[in-house]
């Protein structure tokens, strides 16, 4: 109890852990689309319908969407959309350019072909060690595309098995 733990070996045991890819955006006040890529996507509640997601606090994209204000947007990206979560994540600016993305019936950027979207707004932040949990209260909801998910498995992308043998 109490051992220090590395942080390679911590990042290398939960990277065995799949996690599903998804795009945070929101409208800057410019008008233009914001965005990051995050790993840490969770739904919390139905009643009322409550979802999460994890950025560090050192992100400058995080730092950007949070003031844009208390509304976010998460694409739930498909299995062939790699390249856009890699746009999304490495690049600074311009980081919608090269897809295709549209504006919800609520405001927010779509990203087009993606499996479903999620409209938010932010009920709480909590900070978490170097992340925050960014709880936001779903305003609306549907599915895009559908289809099979991108998945991100021990530091590569992939998908997921619709159904695993009985």
């Amino acid at each position: 109890m109490g051992e220090s733990i590395d942080a390679a070996k911590f990042r290398e045991v939960l990277g065995h852990f799949p996690t599903g890819v998804v795009v945070i955006t929101a409208i800057a006040p410019d008008g233009s689309p914001l965005g990051m890529t995050v790993g840490s996507f969770t739904s919390v509640s139905l009643d009322p319908p409550l979802v999460a997601f994890l950025p560090e606090k050192k992100s400058r994209s995080w730092a950007r969407l949070r003031a844009s204000g208390p509304r976010f947007g998460v694409n739930v990206l498909a299995h062939h959309q790699d390249e856009v979560s890699a746009s999304v994540a490495l690049r600074e600016t311009e980081k919608f350019a090269g897809f295709e993305w549209r504006l919800s019936p609520t405001g927010l950027p779509v990203v087009s072909g993606c499996v479903a979207y999620i409209d938010c707004t932010t009920e709480q932040i909590v900070e978490a060690g170097d992340h925050d949990i960014v709880i936001g209260r779903v305003d609306h909801l549907a599915v895009e595309a559908g289809g099979d998910p991108l998945v991100f498995h021990a530091g590569a992308y992939g998908t997921v098995f619709r159904h695993l043998p009985k």
